[in-house]
This record gives C-alpha cells, structure tokens and sequence, in this order.
C-alpha cells in the first residue's frame, strides 16, 4: 500500500450562524429559523471529493453561508484483500475502502448522493476483474426515514441510484449496507461501512462553549471480521463474494471474531500509513464501529474534549483516558499533543489492541518538555543510588 500525506485541514473562523444561546445553562444553542427554514430550491449545489481513510476531505470547520446541496459519489465495490498474512476476505468495499470515506457536511445541508453498483466498465475507484454479483444499499445513520435511506436504495449490480436527504442532526454517524435479512450482517462484517461527519454551522464547541478548532483529522474504522480458517491459521481462498458467503456465515454465528483490524488490514495504521502531527497541534479523533463495541484510548495522552456517542449538540466530556462507541456508533475526541514521540491510539480492550489489530500509530515531532515529564534518575541496581 502506498504512503499517503496527511490531510491539513482548513481553519475558517467566522460568525455563528447556528442562532443565539438556547438553554438556560448557558452552552446550548438554538437552531436558526431561518437556517432550518432555508428552501431546497436556494440552495447551492457544491461537489465533495471524496479520500480514503483514515484522512478527510478538504472542508471548512464553520459554516460561511446558507446550506447547501453537497454532491457525493459511493461506487460499491466486491474485492479480495488479504487482510492479514494469508488471510483474504472478499470485502463490500464503498469507493474501494474499508471502513468507506467520510463525506463532511454541516448541519441543515442537504446531501445528494449517487450511489453505484460498481461493474468493470463503470468504476472509477481500484482495478479488478468481473463485475459485483449481489444487490447493496446504504442506510445513513444520520437521515430520516426509509430505513436511513436503505429502502430507497436498493441497486442490482450495474445499477445506480440517487438519494437526497438533509442532516438534520450535527455528529458523526455510521452508514452501512442494509439490504435486508441475513445479509445486513454479512454485508456489514465484510467491510460495508463508513462514518459521515455533520459539523454544527457554529463548529466545534468545548465544555464552556469556547470554539474548538483542530489542525488535522483522522478516522480509525474498526472492522470485524469472521473468517473460515484453515489448520494453519490461513484461510480458504474463494471464487467470489457470493462463494463466500455461506462459510463465512457459519463462523458469524458463533459471534467471535477472527480478525478486527483499523481501517480494514492489519498493519493498515501502524505499518502501511503514517499518521503525523506536531507538538502543539489539536488532532480531531473519530472512531465507529458499526458492528461491535469499542474503547478506544491514547497512550501518552488524552480526550481533551470528548463528544458522548460523537454527537456534538451534547456538551463534551474533559480529560477523559478513554471513552465508549456503542456497537453501531461513534465517537469524537480533540487532543492537543503536547510531547513528541510515537502514540498508540488503540481499542483498549488490549486483547483486540495486541493479539488482534484495533490500534494505530501518531507520530509527533516538535520537541520534548521535561517539566511534563523526565526521568528523576536512570535505570540502577536497587539501592545502589543516593536518597
């Protein structure tokens, strides 16, 4: 896998656009009349290019103007990958990445997707051979009703589709393939998730209502797997994803998985992508897990802030060492890295961390402070130092 540059995220400070103060404790804020009123047929229509995680698109961290109609495009890929060391899991892949890209939107933006079946001749994203064989849909966590989305969008392969709908609600929140029955888990456990992120208009906020502003963001996508595995540890090599299907199944119902990874393939964050940042910088960490829960944690570090189930109209949580993602949900954080060195921000069920691979690395540089923290004395014989 190639390396990719981290993503700088762009700062733009302007006015408040979300309305005056709204609850009585004095860090709510109330929704604009006129942003929630805003008409579909004023609104601009923007195109989003879309990245692979664990970086973001290129956006704003405050609304500028009115909402706006925000273009996407899913294409639905069906892929062998060998996800660790012998092991190859045919994956439902959204634009050929598992966990899917983050489209960032704001609050009261309308999001217009195209969402496509892919085929040999109509992809845009990864290179392989043959043509997807199974119906897919996505069900945005984030939208309302037609099972988010899922009932309308159910495409055969070779198929596309179109769905509009407005974030009516500021988080980060889970999309997945739902096509119904026994095939949600399959198509979930298979990689067919991702995260949408929906920026209130005012952008971030603290405890005390003070803006939070971060410099890069990245997105850990924890993934289960349950493989059928041979006496060795390898695994069966299948035809196609349908091939797989039933084996796979079998294994899904013992419930226990056989491989969880960040962002699809072991190594994904710790050996094949390097994740940077400088003492000094404010890091925006958001995690789902669309299957599963999790406890994700920075080693060396903090939450400064953290958003209760990566929803930011609640007030966020201070100085947290780790935090929940309910099973089917996120989670948000900030830190501000204040030493340099290698950091592990990891599922801190240590066994999934360790003996699985739901961590990654952050690689900060920028200069060591030892009033946070030096060695009072080197490593010595017991009592062989002075008081």
């Amino acid at each position: 896998m190639k390396r990719l540059t981290p993503l700088f995220l762009l700062t733009f400070v302007g006015a408040c656009s979300a309305g005056s103060a709204g609850s009585g404790d004095g860090w709510a804020v109330a929704p604009d009349p006129a942003i929630v009123g805003f008409q579909l047929a004023d609104a601009q229509s923007v195109d989003q290019e879309l990245v692979a995680p664990p970086f973001l698109p290129e956006h704003a961290q405050v609304a500028s103007g009115p909402p706006r109609v925000v273009n996407i495009r899913f294409e639905i890929i069906e892929q062998e990958v060998e996800i660790a060391p012998g092991v190859f899991v045919w994956q439902m892949a959204f634009n050929g990445s598992v966990p899917g890209p983050v489209p960032v939107v704001f609050q009261w933006d309308w999001v217009n997707l195209t969402l496509v079946n892919g085929t040999t001749d109509t992809i845009r994203f990864g290179q392989r051979e043959g043509t997807n064989l199974q119906a897919h849909n996505i069900d945005f966590h984030a939208s309302t009703g037609a099972l988010g989305g899922g009932g309308l969008t159910l495409v055969a392969p070779g198929q596309e589709v179109g769905l509009l709908w407005r974030a009516t609600k500021a988080g980060f929140f889970v999309y997945h393939c739902a096509p119904g029955g026994q095939m949600v888990p399959y198509h979930v456990v298979t990689g067919g998730n991702g995260a949408i992120l929906v920026l209130p208009r005012e952008g971030l906020r603290d405890g005390y209502g003070n803006p939070v502003r971060y410099d890069r963001a990245y997105y850990f996508g924890e993934q289960d797997y349950y493989v059928p595995l041979n006496e060795d540890g390898t695994s069966p090599r299948y035809a196609n994803y349908t091939a797989q299907q039933t084996p796979m199944m079998q294994v899904m119902r013992g419930l226990v998985p056989t491989h969880i990874a960040f962002n699809g393939v072991y190594g994904a964050l710790t050996e094949d992508i390097r994740l940077e940042a400088e003492v000094g910088e404010t890091v925006l960490m958001l995690h789902s897990q669309a299957n599963n829960p999790s406890f994700p944690h920075l080693i060396g570090g903090h939450g400064d802030w953290v958003w209760p189930y990566g929803k930011f109209n609640n007030r966020p949580d201070e100085g947290l060492e780790s935090w929940d993602v309910v099973a089917g949900g996120t989670a948000a954080a900030v830190y501000r890295f204040e030493q340099e060195g290698v950091y592990a921000y990891l599922n801190h069920n240590l066994i999934k961390a360790f003996l699985f691979d739901a961590k990654a690395f952050i690689h900060v540089t920028g200069g060591w402070n030892d009033e946070l923290m030096t060695n009072s004395f080197e490593a010595r014989g017991i009592g062989t130092g002075g008081p």
